[in-house]
C-alpha cells in the first residue's frame, strides 16, 4: 500500500485527485509525479514543471503529513494578510487573535504583499496541515484557489471587504461605499478638482473600489478624476512622492484635493505640501483614510474616514467560531465608517 494509507490506485479515499490522476494527466509514472513534487533528484526540469503545473490545475494537494498534523492542525487558524506593518492589518489581525485565542485556536501568519498568486500557493501549503479554519484578505483572488477551497472543506473567512459572493464568510466594509461617504464630504464643501493618491489599478481591489466610489461621487460636478500612481513600501515617503507630483503642475490646473490611499500616505503629502510653501487646506485639501492614531496627534488632524479595523477582526473570529461549532453566522457582514472632519479641508471660498 502507498505511504500514507493512499489507495494503490493513487486517488485519497475521500474521492480527492491522487497521484495516478495527475500522472495519468502528464504523462508520466507514478514515481515520476512524487519525485517531482517532492523535489527529488532524477526528473528534469521540464517535467518538474509540467507536473507542478498539472497537479495545481486538478487541485491535488500533498498529504505526505497531513495525518501526523491533523490533530495539532485541528485547532489550527491560517491568517493571510498583504503585510504587517500597515496599522490596518496590524488592528484587523489583533481583534482576530484576541478572540480565536479566547477560544483555544493558534494562528499562523503569511504576508502577500498584495500578490494573488502567493496567497494562492501559500494556501495550497497550508492544506497540507489540515488548518480547521482560513482567514484571507479581501474577496479578490487569484481563480486557481477557488478549486482549492471546496466548498465546505474548510470554514473561510474573508476580511477587510465585502462581497455577495464570498467564498464562505466575508466580515469588512464596502469600500465603493467609502469611497462615496468620504467623497460627499469634500464635495459639499466646494471641491471640483479632485485627484486619489496611491497605488497603482489593479494592485488593491480595495483602493480601486473607494477610487471609483469618490469617480461616481464628481462625476457631472468635477473634472474627471485624476489618479497619480505612487509605489513603495513606505507609505509616508510613497505620500509625499504623489504630493510632488501635483507641485510640478501649473497652479491653475492642480487638483485642488487630493484623496490619499491611507492616512499614513496624507501625512507624508501633508508634509510635501506645506515644505513646498503650499497652504493645506488654504491652496489645496488633502484627505486620509483609515482614521489611524497618528490623525489624532497631528497639531493639523487630516480628515479622513475612520474604518473599524479591531471590530473587523472580532466580528471575523466570532463568525468563524460559530461556523467551526456547527452554526450558520450571515455570508455578509459590511460595518459602517465615521467620518472624521478633521482640518486639512475648508469650505472653498470661506475666508482664510
Amino acid at each position: 500500500m502507498a505511504s500514507g494509507g493512499r489507495r494503490a490506485s493513487g486517488r485519497r479515499g475521500g474521492g480527492g485527485p491522487g497521484l495516478r490522476d495527475v500522472a495519468v494527466a502528464a504523462g508520466v509514472s507514478m514515481m515520476t509525479v512524487s519525485r517531482a513534487l517532492r523535489g527529488i533528484d532524477g526528473v528534469s526540469a521540464a517535467t518538474r514543471a509540467r507536473v507542478a503545473e498539472i497537479a495545481h490545475g486538478l487541485g491535488y494537494v500533498p498529504d505526505g503529513h497531513a495525518r501526523a498534523l491533523a490533530a495539532a492542525g485541528s485547532r489550527l487558524i491560517g491568517i493571510s494578510v498583504p503585510n504587517l506593518y500597515n496599522d490596518v492589518f496590524a488592528g484587523i489581525l489583533g481583534g482576530l487573535r484576541d478572540t480565536l485565542g479566547q477560544a483555544g485556536y493558534s494562528s499562523v501568519v503569511d504576508t502577500t504583499d498584495y500578490d494573488l498568486v502567493r496567497e494562492r500557493d501559500w494556501v495550497e501549503r497550508m492544506a497540507v496541515w489540515r488548518p480547521a479554519g482560513l482567514v484571507l484578505t479581501g474577496c479578490a483572488h487569484d481563480p486557481g484557489l477557488r478549486r482549492l477551497l471546496a466548498p465546505g472543506a474548510v470554514p473561510v473567512v474573508e476580511v477587510w471587504d465585502v462581497s455577495d459572493a464570498p467564498l464562505d464568510l466575508c466580515v469588512g466594509i464596502d469600500h465603493r461605499a467609502a469611497g462615496r461617504q468620504i467623497a460627499q464630504h469634500v464635495a459639499a464643501l466646494g471641491y471640483r478638482r479632485p485627484a486619489v493618491v496611491g497605488l497603482a489599478p489593479g494592485v488593491d481591489p480595495r483602493a480601486d473600489g473607494r477610487a471609483e466610489g469618490i469617480a461616481e461621487t464628481f462625476a457631472g460636478r468635477s473634472a474627471p478624476l485624476r489618479r497619480i500612481d505612487v509605489a513603495g513600501a513606505n507609505a509616508f515617503v510613497a505620500g509625499a512622492e504623489g504630493a510632488r507630483a501635483v507641485l510640478a503642475d501649473p497652479a491653475d490646473a492642480r487638483p485642488d484635493a487630493l484623496f490619499f490611499h491611507n492616512d499614513n500616505m496624507a501625512f507624508g503629502g501633508l508634509c510635501a505640501l506645506e515644505a513646498s510653501g503650499l497652504a493645506v487646506p488654504e491652496a489645496i485639501g488633502v484627505v486620509g483614510f483609515n482614521g489611524l492614531d497618528l490623525t489624532r496627534v497631528l497639531p493639523r488632524p487630516i480628515t479622513t474616514l475612520e474604518t473599524p479595523r479591531a471590530q473587523i477582526g472580532r466580528l471575523a473570529g466570532q463568525h468563524l467560531l460559530a461556523r467551526l461549532n456547527g452554526l450558520a453566522p450571515p455570508p455578509r457582514s459590511a460595518l459602517p465608517c465615521r467620518l472624521v472632519p478633521g482640518a486639512t479641508v475648508r469650505a472653498v471660498g470661506a475666508p482664510r
